[in-house]
Order: C-alpha cells, then structure tokens, then sequence
C-alpha cells in the first residue's frame, strides 16, 4: 500500500497560505469520503488562464546562469515533494500543497507574448532559460503544446534557449530542437535525481521514470542536441550515494555535461518535506534532516545567495569532492558549450527586413 494518500501526489494536504490572514480546515468529508481505501483518493487537476501581460522574467540571483526565464505553467503536476516553487503558489491565493500540483495557472499566449517581447528593439539577444521555475513539459503539455509553440517562436527569431526537464517529452520536439542545435542555439538539460523507480514514484510522482530520463538522454545526444544532467536535489542521507552511478549510466547514453542542486527547502516546504519522511522514511527522517541542516548553517534553508544551492561544511565538501570525482572520471564538462546570440533575427516569420 502506498504511504501516499492521494493517489498520483507527493504532498498529502494543503498547509495555510502565509498571505492570508485566517485559515480554516475543514475536515468534514477528511475521510467519511473514503472510508474504506485511502489509497485510491483522486484529485482531478483543474486548469486556470493566466492573463499576464508578460512572458519573461528577469532574475536577480547570481546563482543561476541566465538573466531571463520563461515558464509557461504556474504550479507543476509533477508533483515533487521538495520543489523550492511550491510557496510562489501562494501568491496565488493557493496552497503550496496539493493546490500547487493540482490547480495549474496556464499562459495560452505565453507564444504571442514571447514574440512580442523579442520584437521589441530593447530586447538585446541572450539566453533564456526555459523553466527556472516550474517543468514546461508537465502532463498537460502534451495537449497543449505551449512548450513546443514557444520554441518554434525562439526558432523564429534565432534566440538561445536552455531547458531543463524531468519529462521524457522533450523528445517530441527533437524536430526544433535539432534545427536549433544547427545553429548553437539550444542545450537540453535532463534534471535525474535518482535512478530508484520506486523512490521516483514517491517523491516525484507524476514525473518520467528514470529509465524514460535515460532513453530521453540517449535520443537527444544521438541526434546531435547538446545534452546534459543536473542532479537535484541532492537529498543527504537519501540520494548522494547515487551520484556515481548516476553519472556513469547518464554518460553511457551521451550527456556531456552535468550539474547539481543540493535540498532546499524554503517556507512550507519544510512542513512538507518533514510531513513526506514522516510518511515514506520515518527511520531516516532525522538523519536526513540533520544533514540538511548541517549544509545550510544549522537551518533547513539558507536563503544566501552563494551556497544556497551548493550547501557548505564538510558534508557539502564530501559531496562535491564525490560529484567532482566522478565527473572527471566520465568524461562530464570538458567542453564549454556556449549558445550564440549572433544568429538574431528581430523579423515576422525570421524572414528579414528590408527596413
């Protein structure tokens, strides 16, 4: 019997949204709903138009490569239980519980607000990081096709683009994204945090498993798509001593290079993180949140820019150290892959100007 009790999703509830100021739980159907199987409870994901007038967001945080993102989905079906964007759900008026994987914010004309911003003489061509915040082939993509419309917008206008995913989807846009790689345009990031199918199934549940993250890579670096790893969240007491096979089994099928995150859990985050040990690995929740703590300064997160994401002390040096050690042992990040901004188009249709 699955420790989950919603049937396809990490978190079990909705925790207070720390921008309201009351909060009531009603408990009324908890479980006279479900009296016999908690186990087969399902929560049927809702969608909402998003009606911002913007596409692009610039980020501030030296920490991460790319000046501006794009995220075409607010909230992630996927689900993973220690994403650092649940509590951005609570601007929303939602929880970053169940809500955040179930109530979904969705930009239809994130395609059309793109073009325009590339349109627009102040926009200098740079690399846009395609999901900083939320995965951009998440299930309902699939019907969708933001994602897809999207890159056919960045084809359009020859602007660099990075992705990074957790779904094998990506393969079904090999077709962009080969004729982005042409011109040096695009790297394709496969985010693998285990290769444990019934860990995966726990804590990112509506993910890709790990073999259809290791087919994906293979059909990617096969067809000429600069791609690469990044392990994250490296979970202490959980997941670290997967790095080397992690990296081993990835660089078999063609990543050339490769990253990670160590946890972090911010806001509520911690309650539902503590909340999924409690349920899933109550002999280890101690010891993994010790570790935690001992890389983030005595806390569960340390905002610091720096070593938010890379952690610090000898645990984190361990870490590195074993990372660092297997990356050169396979062959990962001899090569600085650079995408080009020298192919920028600013045209209808990449056809030219005469003007």
């Amino acid at each position: 019997m699955t420790s989950d009790n919603f049937k396809g999703r990490a978190s079990d509830r909705n925790l207070p949204n720390r921008f309201e100021k009351i909060y009531i739980e009603n408990d009324e159907f908890s479980d006279t709903e479900y009296p016999d199987d908690r186990e087969e409870r399902k929560l049927v994901t809702e969608f909402f138009r998003d009606s911002s007038k913007s596409v692009l967001t610039e980020n501030n945080s030296p920490d991460i490569r790319a000046k501006f993102s794009i995220n075409p989905y607010r909230g992630c079906e996927h689900g993973c239980i220690y994403c650092y964007a649940r509590p951005t759900h609570e601007y929303l008026g939602f929880s970053s519980g169940l809500d955040f994987e179930s109530r979904i914010i969705v930009k239809h004309n994130a395609p059309e607000l793109l073009r325009k911003e590339f349109s627009k003489k102040s926009w200098k061509p740079q690399p846009v990081f395609f999901s900083g915040n939320t995965d951009c082939y998440q299930p309902v993509e699939r019907k969708l096709e933001i994602t897809r419309k999207c890159l056919k917008v960045f084809l359009e206008f020859r602007n660099p683009v990075m992705i990074i995913t957790k779904n094998s989807l990506v393969r079904r846009d090999t077709d962009i994204l080969k004729e982005l790689a042409e011109s040096g345009l695009i790297k394709v990031i496969v985010s693998v945090t285990t290769l444990d199918f019934d860990l995966q199934r726990k804590m990112e549940p509506r993910t890709s498993s790990p073999i259809k993250r290791l087919e994906t890579i293979e059909h990617l670096s096969s067809t000429g798509i600069p791609t690469g790893i990044m392990i994250a969240p490296v979970i202490p007491g959980l997941t670290e001593k997967e790095i080397p096979e992690i990296l081993k089994q990835t660089s078999e099928r063609g990543a050339k290079f490769a990253g990670k995150v160590i946890l972090r859990l911010p806001h509520s985050v911690k309650i539902l993180f503590e909340d999924w040990l409690e349920r899933n690995y109550p002999d280890r929740k101690d010891k993994i949140l010790n570790r935690v703590r001992e890389m983030h300064g005595g806390e569960l997160y340390n905002p610091s820019f720096g070593t938010r994401l890379t952690g610090e002390g000898k645990y984190a040096e361990l870490i590195k150290k074993i990372f660092d050690t297997n990356c050169s042992k396979y062959g990962f990040n001899k090569d600085t892959i650079s995408l080009s901004s020298e192919h920028f188009i600013r045209s209808a249709n990449g056809q030219g100007s005469l003007f």
